[in-house]
């Protein structure tokens, strides 16, 4: 997979929350963000997940413009923000029925298993902790064995085993040939896993 990030600019009422952004990513790679809140890391997810298209500029994916040829990357896994899901299903139930919407072949108890999670546990999702809750959102983005993977600050909320399982998949994904784009607060985690850091402020991306 190739996402060419052509001169890609959003505005959003008067605010330049992306500026003229242009990048190449490639399968196979991590691309590290790294700014604080606000700079443009998560806008920049959301226009290659096809959640907002830009003010300007073009995405195009494997010469498939977003927006234009194709709405949505194709075998795309994203955990961006926070994740929905319903409060009264288990974990298990709730990938089942997002696993559902694209009628493919899934194997969720190997995708909690994968994060730490007991498929079989029936405790309904409001029961979960904040670091349950943030691994059910990782087994989702994962499930399907993406080959472009989104992450926005996977690290929060997991405790130390949570981060080394976490980092285990991020590279494993990575060695399978996986497009994994990747912000975090920690400093440490993310240039241990990056291939390649960009520093983000108000919108612009220059590499580290």
């Amino acid at each position: 997979m190739k996402i060419e990030i052509e001169h890609v600019s959003k505005k959003i009422k008067d605010a330049l929350v992306l500026d003229d952004v242009c990048m190449t990513l490639e399968s196979g790679n991590i691309y590290g963000f790294k700014g604080v809140n606000g700079s443009g890391k998560t806008m920049l997810m959301r226009a290659v997940s096809g959640l907002m298209y830009p003010t300007s500029g073009t995405i195009s994916i494997d010469g498939k413009v977003l927006g234009k040829n194709m709405a949505f990357p194709e075998r795309i896994g994203m955990l961006i923000e926070n994740p929905a899901f319903i409060d009264s299903y288990t974990g298990y139930d709730n990938l089942k029925m997002l696993a559902s919407i694209n009628k493919g072949e899934v194997d969720i108890s190997r995708a909690l298993e994968t994060v730490g999670l007991n498929p079989h546990d029936k405790r309904k999702y409001r029961k979960y902790s904040l670091g349950m809750k943030q691994r059910l959102g990782i087994a989702c983005a994962i499930m399907e064995e993406p080959k472009l993977l989104l992450l926005d600050e996977p690290f929060n909320a997991l405790d130390k085993e949570g981060q080394e399982k976490l980092s285990e998949i991020i590279r494993d994904m990575r060695d399978k040939g996986s497009l994994i784009l990747l912000s975090s607060h920690d400093k440490d985690e993310l240039e241990n896993l990056s291939d390649v850091i960009y520093l983000v402020d108000s919108g612009r991306f220059k590499l580290k």
